[in-house]
């Protein structure tokens, strides 16, 4: 096919013309979450990009194959390889298995996508399911003499490349301030860049998930997970690699360097990612307390939707600064938006000349390293133009293919008025409710749903409580 999709190629430091490895096709990769913690808004900016950047080349007429990992073993609370398991912290804090942990936030996550209308990658494969894998290219990397064994870990060997920063220019220092944690010092290390790629019972003594391996038990480093699982999915070549810029290192840049040593040619193409979410503060990060979820959104009334709006609004390669004054502003527009939209009558025929003129715009906003905002322009000034009512809805369903906004879902009916009497009738009944879960009366408890619901309210177990309205 044609080739005229352009972006920023972090790997080359400019914007390129894609052209993927097999004319039409695209093998995707996007690192997955750290299932140990609700996912903050912060992180989901990066997803809503990348679901943009896979459903515009879908659009474009490309046949995307997506993978994407989970991660619920090797990530540690330093990307230097150094403090806890992030995995054991999240068990330890809610006194629950870690395997407890990764199906719930897995799940927790994939509603939040939901919610955001940010599709299902075709492949999602948790790193436990893999360790096969990541001993596999551990022993080439080793016979290579890429690896070596200290201290009853084994350690990539980065003095063996001849470019280990291939992702960024920027000084070793440099680097190093942005990642997420203060490094601190193993001296199991030949040089102070290696990382580990096994870890045995040397490390971490209370862990709980443990593997067979050639170097003695142990469990896999956070780096191996995203090499072995893209070549297991995608191949030896990858098209494009995506992530926050956080990512770029040490995590994408110790990617590069053992995928390129153990296959022994260049690996991925095209690296995209996507820059941070900030407050006034800075940087949003759990381990900043500015912890925003989708549900906290959701609980303040907003749509899921109004906060992807906002992070279209926004070019992937800038900064975006969160404030609610912002999205108190963006939740009006995109009410008014879907009540211009559900004032379109199907009358009229569709003009071709018209429609493919202003597809051909919103294709080629994207197409110009994902100008998200133009787009979202080319929809507006579509809107005005003169053209049938009908022209106009199919355009915004073409569009929608994309911007996944739920355009053509019309207003939302407005919340009935409650009086203090129900509510307070509500309210008891809901404490009433717990009590008997509590007391494992679950028969009472739905007796109480079912009492609730006669009297036209619904309640919602959610991760912030009980949430009721009425029908």
């Amino acid at each position: 096919m044609e080739n005229k999709v352009s972006f920023y190629n972090t790997l080359t430091k400019k914007i390129e013309l894609f052209i993927p490895n097999t004319d039409g096709k695209v093998g995707l990769y996007t690192c997955g979450p750290t299932v140990y913690h609700f996912a903050h808004i912060g992180n989901l900016r990066s997803y809503i990009m990348e679901d943009i950047l896979e459903k515009s080349l879908r659009y474009i007429g490309y046949d995307v194959k997506r993978v994407m990992n989970i991660t619920d073993v090797g990530h540690l609370s330093s990307d230097a390889d150094t403090g806890e398991d992030k995995m054991l912290k999240g068990a330890k804090r809610e006194h629950k298995t870690v395997m407890e942990i990764a199906a719930f936030y897995t799940d927790a996550f994939f509603q939040d996508c939901k919610d955001l209308n940010i599709k299902r990658p075709d492949v999602v494969e948790p790193a436990t399911n893999c360790v096969p894998e990541f001993i596999q290219m551990i022993s080439g990397l080793m016979e290579k003499g890429y690896a070596y064994e200290s201290g009853g870990n084994i350690y990539f060997d980065t003095s063996k490349l001849k470019e280990y920063y291939v992702l960024s220019s920027q000084s070793e220092d440099e680097l190093l301030s942005g990642v997420r944690d203060d490094v601190e010092v193993d001296d199991n290390k030949k040089n102070k860049t290696d990382f580990v790629l096994w870890f045995t019972k040397s490390k971490f003594d209370d862990q709980e998930l443990k593997w067979d391996s050639p170097w003695g038990i142990g469990y896999p480093g956070w780096h191996i997970e995203c090499s072995a699982i893209s070549m297991k999915h995608l191949g030896e070549y990858m098209d494009i690699h995506c992530g926050g810029i956080d990512n770029i290192f040490p995590h994408h840049t110790n990617e590069i360097a053992q995928s390129e040593a153990y296959i022994g040619h260049k690996w991925c193409n095209y690296w995209f990612h996507v820059h941070h979410l900030n407050d006034k503060s800075g940087k949003m990060s759990k381990s900043k307390g500015d912890f925003l979820t989708v549900s906290l959104l959701k609980s303040k009334g907003y749509n899921p939707l109004v906060y992807r709006m906002f992070c279209l609004q926004s070019h992937y390669r800038k900064p975006l600064e969160f404030s609610y004054e912002v999205l108190d502003n963006m939740s009006a527009a995109y009410d008014k938006l879907i009540k211009r939209v559900a004032s379109l009558k199907e009358e009229g025929e569709v003009d071709q000349v018209k429609f493919d003129e202003f597809k051909t715009k919103f294709e080629d906003a994207f197409s110009n390293d994902l100008n998200s905002s133009m787009a979202i322009t080319v929809l507006y000034d579509m809107l005005k133009a003169d053209m049938s009512d009908k022209t106009k809805l199919a355009l915004v369903k073409s569009f929608d293919e994309v911007l996944s906004l739920d355009l053509l879902s019309g207003p939302k009916e407005t919340e009935k008025e409650v009086d203090a009497d129900l509510e307070a009738f509500v309210l008891a009944k809901i404490e009433e409710r717990k009590a008997a879960k509590k007391e494992k009366d679950f028969a009472k408890a739905d007796a109480i749903r079912n009492e609730l619901l006669e009297k036209g309210v619904v309640i919602e177990d959610t991760r912030e409580g009980v949430k009721w309205k009425l029908n």
